[in-house]
């Protein structure tokens, strides 16, 4: 019997409906409204120039270089907000008090017993790597609490979301420590001669190694295994508690990370302020990469676009005059209607629309031909 290979079909429709079903979508839905949106009600958002600083040096300046700087530090926790709740099925929210103590932490190796040094008393890569033992220590408690005490992640992460920024100041004795030594500002703002900001090129390099992990090793592999279904990784011989534990820890080195943009970009620290709320913006971050926040399977990229999304719904407003007490309201708006687009039920139901729609869209064709 002869067997009819029905040729593959090919067009605009396919396509979209390959690309409305991919877990990026929303993401990159967002970000194209936000584009539009800039691109009529003023242009000029997307004007780069090209000028110096006060010190002389040529630098990138424009919102879109404000976005791709601001949003450094939420695409590094992004990267560890992800493995975390696809591991455990819960989020951290400590990482802003976290970001507070490992920032405290480098700042307090840098000027030893003298809130104000005129010299740093020590080398940045000391003070980092030792802010990254803190980090990925504070991590692990978390991660201890969650893979091996079966507490539920958000209630685990409180207790270093309560008392975190309280630690920070203990740290420096209540001071609040200036580094005068302007090559510490340098992994905030910008290295002489290079006019893109630095953290830009940290986020990056954390990318660059996230991705590499991710496809020469099991991480997300076993990662996804244990959010999908623990009882079953075990049984295949995966040791849930331990990937649920590791993950944390590679939060925590997120943290560290994130920290020292942080502290660089002023060369000092508040712990009442600094990287404040930005642990719902990582989780935003991860919900609107469409990534289930029950754990299981994710899409790394779609949380790094996800949190550029945030950043530039963040600084379209500012552009906008949006009052800074309303900021929050606003955007809250906006990322609830698109976590909601994102939802499965959602996706669902747009694709059962689409399909009741192509049909009748043919036949209207078909009509006017």
């Amino acid at each position: 019997m002869q067997t009819l290979n029905h040729p593959k079909q090919t067009g605009p429709v396919p396509f979209l409906r390959g690309l409305i079903r991919n877990q990026i979508f929303i993401p990159l839905a967002a970000l194209l409204i936000l584009v539009v949106f800039n691109l009529i009600a003023d242009p000029s958002f997307f004007k780069i120039t090209l000028g110096q600083n006060s010190n002389g040096d040529p630098v990138l300046s424009g919102n879109l270089i404000t976005i791709l700087n601001n949003a450094s530090e939420l695409v590094i926790l992004a990267i560890g907000m992800t493995l975390v709740t696809a591991a455990s099925g819960g989020q951290d929210i400590s990482v802003g008090a976290a970001i507070a103590i490992a920032g405290s932490v480098i700042l307090r190796v840098l000027c030893g017993e003298e809130a104000r040094p005129e010299t740093m008393q020590a080398p940045i890569i000391v003070a980092f790597l030792i802010a990254c033992v803190a980090a990925m220590g504070f991590g692990a408690f978390n991660g201890i609490l969650v893979a091996y005490f079966k507490i539920q992640p958000m209630v685990a992460t409180l207790i270093l979301y309560t008392a975190g920024r309280s630690i920070a100041a203990w740290i420096n004795n209540n001071q609040l420590p200036i580094i005068s030594d302007p090559e510490f500002g340098y992994f905030g703002n910008f290295i002489p001669g290079i006019p893109i900001p630095t953290p830009v090129f940290l986020a990056i390099a954390c990318m660059i190694v996230i991705f590499l992990v991710l496809k020469f090793t099991t991480l997300g592999l076993y990662t996804q295994a244990v959010g999908i279904n623990s009882h079953s990784s075990r049984l295949n011989g995966i040791n849930p508690a331990f990937v649920k534990f590791l993950t944390y820890v590679i939060m925590g080195l997120c943290v560290a990370v994130a920290a020292l943009i942080k502290v660089s970009r002023i060369s000092s620290i508040n712990y009442s302020v600094i990287a404040k709320d930005i642990e719902m913006d990582a989780i935003l971050a991860v919900a609107l990469g469409g990534n289930a926040l029950s754990g299981g399977k994710f899409n790394m990229a779609a949380s790094i676009l996800g949190a550029y999304v945030i950043q530039f719904l963040t600084t379209t407003l500012y552009k906008f005059n949006v009052a800074s007490d309303a900021l929050p309201a606003y955007k809250a708006v906006v990322v609830i209607i698109l976590v909601v687009m994102s939802a499965p039920v959602m996706r669902q139901k747009l694709q059962k629309l689409w399909a009741r729609l192509a049909p009748k869209k043919a036949e209207a064709v078909k009509e006017a031909k």
